[in-house]
């Protein structure tokens, strides 16, 4: 049962890998849906008999790798962190197939997309049910690589190239981090196995690696690489400038990444590593120092965005700086719940926004939209329900997690928390600002559109009413559902690996003042109410702070910094050594345009040697005969030459000279 989750998948890729062309476009879609609804089912058993059940399963497959003292298997670990996120990964997976349906009809290459998502799908899995940590980095590269393969998806766009690009090479940074902290793992515990590092976590607590004159504490330095490598992966502030430019995809590709798959990986590993992430406290403040810049930063640049996926891209940079420094706080349950909630949300939100931009001709900037309210009245009740939840609407999804993770952190009673809860108040006050302002401008606005699009706004098909429908049942239920079952105090939901770790916060939240638990909701309501007001009655206010503007709108000159100094000096650098002195000067040389080289120039030298005077063919035998006689003579009697050298220098320095000394 368990296994059979990960051979549905992989026998999904292989039909369609090796026989899609045969099966057709109608034969593909159906196979690929189908096996997708499988999997929901079988993640939902797994989900009763572990997390419900209060068990824990392990899978051993069989050896992967066996050299010397490094043993790793195929192993597959079934916690309810695992089984938690097989539901969150499969369901929205199969709602986004069966959206693509619609969406991506017509598309001459709809075969390879829907077998690129699949593939998405299934890395994924193997990313979160891995037991140990060579494993989890296989799915870690599997999920970059294909969402590589998927941004590119119309690789005859420019745009789109150099998006994949730059999403793989920023990637690269976090993924190489990554690796120095398995190699890192593995110097200290000789294992790569969760089950056999993390009991010997303490073990190790008081241990330091020393680099030249500094001493640094070894579990930190581990934790300190596994975090830059989800901040490359979870696009925290520093390395998320891919995450706007990953909307060059197909919208059900930008759900994907942003709901279930790509961008949570990062913050899953974090949970996953809570036992190594609790021993290094300068590692959690840094990691709510960057969680909180980056929910503030995202959640500023959203203000003035027009591009309506580049909103909901950056509200999920903006949500991830909440999952990100909660887990600093050590609310792993909390940052996990809210993960959960928000690939609810903000698939309802890209699925919603990708109807919206295929019903009026691919147009993507709100500026160009507005009253599509009666046309298209379902997708605006979807996306009312995906932005409320979004801003933590009371008694929505959304408002289960973000209202609680905020005043835990208040409740935290250190530096850094109270300067997190203070920029997570302002970004839910510019959540609340920047959603209502895509509302009113798509749906309320005076229509933008040409006639002739607003004419041709066609039917709805039912492969979108079902997934919209089945998602937005998880905006609004989901939270309200599973609120005690996964941060409940005493729950056993966490029972077996992370026990020691989930509940090692305080409760103290429970009994904040009644004032202090309403903030968070002042702010967001604050929010929609200056959007609406601004908006309606001053709509040219952004002129009156156009330097401000400006500047957000430049996304605080991070590409520019980037393309100045690291970019450019980095390909300047590639073409004048890299490329002028090593591969074609270098490698050139000694390489096989070297060697033909040498020998063309030994054929000439040798074609003029060729005198048909019998005296120089002579003089050659002779002088060569010599070289290889006094070759062998240094080859096979050196010791004996040196040896007899030696000793007349010795006897020569013992002959006395005329003074009476010796020479």
């Amino acid at each position: 049962m368990y296994l059979l989750l990960i051979y549905t998948l992989v026998f999904s890729i292989l039909i369609m890998g090796f026989f899609g062309r045969f099966l057709g476009t109608s034969g593909v879609l159906f196979l690929a849906n189908l096996f997708m609804i499988i999997c929901f089912f079988l993640s939902c058993v797994l989900f009763y008999e572990t997390s419900l059940s209060s068990s824990l399963v392990i899978c051993k497959l069989g050896i992967w790798f066996d050299s010397e003292s490094f043993l790793l298997h195929w192993g597959f670990l079934f916690d309810s962190i695992t089984t938690t996120m097989l539901i969150v990964v499969s369901f929205v997976s199969m709602l986004v197939h069966c959206f693509s349906v619609s969406y991506m009809n017509g598309d001459p290459h709809i075969v390879r997309f829907f077998f690129f998502l699949t593939l998405f799908t299934f890395f994924m899995v193997m990313l979160v049910t891995a037991d140990n940590f060579i494993q989890m980095f296989f799915g870690w590269e599997g999920v970059g690589i294909a969402s590589y393969l998927l941004i590119n998806f119309w690789y005859t766009r420019y745009q789109a190239n150099k998006s994949a690009i730059k999403a793989i090479c920023l990637n690269r940074i976090g993924d190489f981090a990554l690796v120095l902290a398995l190699s890192a793992i593995f110097y200290k515990f000789n294992s790569f196995d969760y089950l056999v590092v993390f009991p010997l976590v303490d073990y190790f607590i008081s241990d330091y690696i020393q680099f030249s004159f500094y001493s640094f504490h070894y579990l930190s330095f581990i934790m300190f690489f596994v975090f830059i490598g989800a901040v490359g992966k979870s696009a925290q502030l520093g390395l998320h400038v891919w995450l706007p430019d990953a909307m060059e995809g197909p919208t059900p590709v930008s759900a994907l990444i942003h709901a279930a798959t790509m961008v949570t990986a990062g913050v899953f590993v974090l949970i996953r590593c809570a036992p190594l992430l609790e021993c290094t406290p300068f590692v959690k403040n840094l990691i709510i120092l960057l969680g909180a810049c980056t929910a503030f930063f995202a959640a500023s640049v959203g203000l003035v965005q027009n591009d309506i996926k580049r909103i909901i891209a950056f509200s999920t940079c903006s949500q991830l700086g909440y999952m990100v420094f909660a887990c600093g706080l050590s609310g792993y349950s909390i940052g996990f719940f809210h993960l959960i909630n928000h690939a609810f949300f903000k698939a309802l939100l890209f699925l919603s926004a990708g109807t919206v931009i295929h019903s009026i001709n691919d147009e993507q900037d709100i500026r160009k939209m507005g009253g599509l309210l009666k046309p298209l009245n379902f997708v605006y009740l979807m996306f009312v329900i995906g932005s409320l939840a979004l801003m933590g609407f009371p008694f929505l999804t959304g408002f289960y997690s973000k209202d609680v993770l905020l005043e835990y952190t208040f409740s935290t009673f250190t530096t850094t928390s109270l300067f997190a809860y203070w920029l997570g108040l302002i970004t839910a006050f510019f959540t609340a600002f920047y959603s209502f302002r895509l509302i009113l401008f798509v749906f309320f606005f005076e229509s933008s559109s040409s006639r002739r699009i607003l004419e041709n706004l066609h039917d709805i098909s039912i492969f979108v009413y079902i997934p919209l429908f089945f998602l937005s049942l998880g905006s609004v239920f989901f939270g309200y559902f599973f609120n005690d079952l996964i941060m409940g105090y005493g729950t056993s939901f966490w029972d077996g690996l992370y026990q020691p770790y989930a509940f090692s916060f305080n409760c103290v939240f429970e009994y904040l003042p009644f004032y202090l638990k309403l903030l968070p909701l002042c702010f967001s309501f604050s929010g929609m109410f200056f959007s609406f007001t601004l908006f309606y009655f001053l709509p040219s206010f952004y002129i009156s702070f156009i330097n401000i503007t400006t500047f957000l709108s430049k996304k605080w000159g991070f590409d520019n910094i980037y393309q100045a100094y690291i970019t450019t000096n980095i390909l300047n650098i590639g073409y004048e050594y890299t490329l002028k002195v090593v591969d074609r000067g270098f490698f050139e040389l000694i390489g096989p345009l070297g060697i033909v080289r040498f020998f063309f120039s030994l054929s000439f030298f040798m074609k003029s040697l060729q005198t048909s005077f019998l005296f120089h063919y002579i003089f050659i035998f002779f002088s060569n005969f010599y070289i290889i006689c006094l070759s062998f003579l240094v080859i096979y009697f050196s010791f004996d030459l040196f040896l007899l050298l030696f000793i007349f220098f010795l006897f020569y320095k013992a002959i006395p000279n005329k003074n009476g000394g010796t020479a």
